[in-house]
């Protein structure tokens, strides 16, 4: 860990926090997108009539990887990275940007798993009672939600990093 640290120092974990805030969240994205594909794909061999339904419940839990790209911009800007050249970083500061990612790094990853198994879910109501789809949406919403708070967190954690 040492040799981390002499090697990297300050911006080796300012950039490993961006870099699991945006992969943890694609992650969880595309297993969450995936799962609700894979629900869709029976239903629409059946009725294709609905695939505009099963594609906005399949959108749902992608929004964590954008969540996670918005961090990701975020903490390169808190580096310097858009100014012209990456300030050079205490271990201390790089520590700060690494736990600032945290959230949404954790919370995107997480919860766009969840999210596409509520969506996949979600589904099995469009297969049985297609008007009643929105409800679908808002259970998903509920989920989202706490995406949203892992996003504020680390936006806000970034913005009073240094």
């Amino acid at each position: 860990m040492q040799a981390f640290f002499d090697s990297f120092g300050g911006i080796g974990l300012a950039f490993l926090g961006a870099a699991l805030a945006v992969g943890l969240c694609c992650i969880g994205s595309a297993k969450g997108t995936g799962m609700v594909g894979e629900a869709a794909t029976g239903l629409l061999s059946q009725a294709p009539e609905h695939f505009s339904k099963c594609l906005i419940l399949q959108v749902l839990p992608g929004t964590q990887g954008l969540y996670g790209l918005v961090v990701w911009f975020f903490a390169l800007f808190t580096m310097g990275a858009f100014s012209g050249g990456i300030v050079p970083l205490t271990v201390t500061e790089g520590a700060t940007i690494f736990a600032a990612c945290l959230p949404i790094a954790l919370g995107g990853w997480l919860s766009a798993i969840f999210q596409g198994r509520v969506a996949a879910a979600s589904v099995n109501v469009v297969a049985k009672k297609p008007d009643d789809w929105a409800k679908g949406i808002i259970l998903c919403g509920i989920v989202e939600f706490y995406a949203i708070l892992s996003l504020l967190a680390s936006v806000l954690l970034l913005m009073n990093a240094l």
